[in-house]
This record gives structure tokens, sequence and C-alpha cells, in this order.
């Protein structure tokens, strides 16, 4: 049971990662223009989509409060500021998103909106893994790193880097689904950006040598996990070669590829701790008979959830056009 609703969890997690991550990056990019047309094609880019990715935070969160929520609880507890700032972020972009169509006197501040809550949603979710990678401060199991423990440099370089990865997924994205300008524009973005997320990487790792941050101890110990940053150095060899070669579907397969990557490493790094180094999966479970009455729901509604994504982007798969608009 409890390695069901770990994998549950950690699809999730990635599905959530991957898929909002492309409206998010869409809506950070969506401040760098002033054309409506652009606007109104780079929106309809991911109006069928958007409010189906966000279901899957809701998902991760209702797993984690039902599964796991000795981990349910700690998170709030370090994190409570951060991720209500996260939870407001991601009303305002919503709400931004359906009201720029009803005025045009104001359009321009619901635009801010929307980019506005795009950056922070975007910038707590990498700032919380960062504080996550670097440990938080724990007394006798709880936490006792004050209201704003989280808040440190590595954690605010997270943040940041997120932001530069999110770009280059919605810039894909918009590759993937758009033409004439909004497409060429995305294929310029896609170099400095990527030029950009590998500097993050850089100075990452430059960061936890010089800090001997805990999660490198884990690199030695598992020589394995090196298959994983293989893999991103691979996807990001084609990435390359598809916008040289101005392919237009191959750079989002490979971001997505380098952002699971990513993903996988973490996850093994920090295994079998849900929270490094402090909670293990064990311990973090609920009772085998919770888990065991929850099964079935998980059982009926995620593959149902799982059906839905693939037939709603199915549906809307192709290219929008340029003159193509959300609300219109």
């Amino acid at each position: 049971m409890i390695t069901f609703w770990v994998s549950l969890l950690a699809i999730s997690i990635l599905l959530y990662v991957l898929l909002d991550g492309v409206d998010l990056g869409v809506g950070l990019l969506f401040g760098l223009t002033n054309e409506e047309v652009r606007r109104g094609a780079m929106l309809s880019a991911v109006a069928p989509i958007w409010d189906g990715n966000e279901t899957w935070l809701v998902v991760t969160a209702v797993i984690l409060w039902g599964a796991f929520p000795a981990v349910y609880s700690t998170l709030l507890s370090a994190f409570y500021l951060p991720l209500i700032v996260m939870l407001l972020g991601l009303i305002l972009r919503g709400v931004a998103f359906e009201f720029r169509y009803k005025t045009q006197r104001l359009r321009w501040l619901w635009d801010l909106s929307f980019t506005g809550g795009s950056l922070v949603a975007t910038f707590i979710h990498g700032m919380t893994v960062g504080a996550l990678v670097e440990g938080l401060q724990f007394t006798n199991g709880e936490y006792s790193g004050g209201d704003f423990g989280w808040l440190t440099p590595f954690a605010v370089l997270c943040g940041i880097g997120l932001c530069l990865g999110y770009a280059l997924l919605g810039a894909c994205w918009l590759l993937k689904k758009c033409e004439a300008e909004v497409r060429d524009v995305a294929r310029r973005q896609i170099p400095v950006l990527a030029i950009g997320v590998l500097t993050f990487l850089v100075l990452v790792f430059a960061y936890a040598l010089a800090e001997h941050l805990p999660i490198l101890h884990r690199w030695i110990d598992r020589p394995y996990l090196f298959v994983f940053p293989a893999i991103g150095a691979i996807a990001a060899t084609v990435l390359a070669l598809s916008i040289l070669n101005h392919n237009d579907h191959w750079p989002f397969y490979m971001v997505a590829l380098i952002f699971l990557s990513a993903f996988g490493t973490l996850a093994l790094s920090f295994w079998p701790y849900m929270i490094p180094f402090i909670i293990t999966v064990n311990q973090a479970a609920a009772p085998h008979s919770s888990l065991a009455f929850m099964f079935w729901g998980g059982v009926v509604v995620f593959p149902l959830m799982l059906l839905y994504t693939v037939i709603s982007y199915a549906v809307f798969r192709g290219k929008v056009g340029e003159t193509a608009g959300y609300g219109h």
C-alpha cells in the first residue's frame, strides 16, 4: 500500500510540474510582449488545458493529506506563508485569464496580474524545493525554523532557476502550438532560456559543493543517480540540434525529458526520505487501514484523470492560428 501511494504521489507531482509548468511558463513569457495578437495566440495555446493541469496540484495535496499526513502537516508548518502566497498567485492568474477579455480600459491590469501570478507561483515552487534540498531546521522531529526559515540564498536561487525552466518549457510549447510571429519569437527565446537554465545548474552545483550539502553524499553512495543527468545531457543535445534544424515538435519533448531526469534525480536522492533527512516514507505513511480504504478511490479516480488528460491533449492537438484569441 505504501509503495502504491508513493508511486501515485510521484506521478501526480511530475504531471503537475510538466503540465502546469507549460501554462506557468507561457504566463511568464506573456509579460514580454505588448502585442494583443501575440498575446491572444499565446493564451489560445494553453486555454483548453490549463484548468485540467492545475487539478494535479489538488491530487498531490490530497494524497499527502490522506496517505502521508505527517509530511502534509510538517510542510504546512514550514511553508505556511509561501504556500498561501503561491495559492493567491494561482488564484490571481486564473481570475486574470478570464477577466482580461471582459474589459478594454483595465486589460493592462489583468495582463499584469496574469504574468505576476505566474511569476509568484513559479518562484515559490522552486524556492520550496530548494529549501527542502538544503535542509530545514528541525528539533525533536518538529519544524523549528520560524516563519522565514525557508528563506535562504539557495532557495531564492532555486526559485529563479525554476522560473527560467518553466519559461523554457512554455517557449517550447509555443513553438509546438503556434505559428508565424509567436512561433518565431519562441524559437529565438529558447536558446537564451536554455543557457540561463544551464547557468543555474552550474551555480547550484557550485553552491552544493561549497556548502557541503548532505544530498551530495547520496550521489557518492549511489552512482547510478548519474544516469539521470546523462539522460538530461542527451536531451539537451537533441534540443540544440532540433532548434538548429527548425523543428517545431522535438524541443518540447526534450525539455520535458530534462525535467523528468531532474525529478528522477531528486526523488532518488531523497529516498527513502520524504522530508530529507527527517521523515522517511514508512514514518510518514498513514495506518494500513487508511491506505487500504483510500486504495479503491485511487484505483478508480486516478486512471480516469489520466484518461481525461490524454483525451484533452489529443482533442486539442495541432497548432493555433495567429489570429486566435481565447474568449473572443
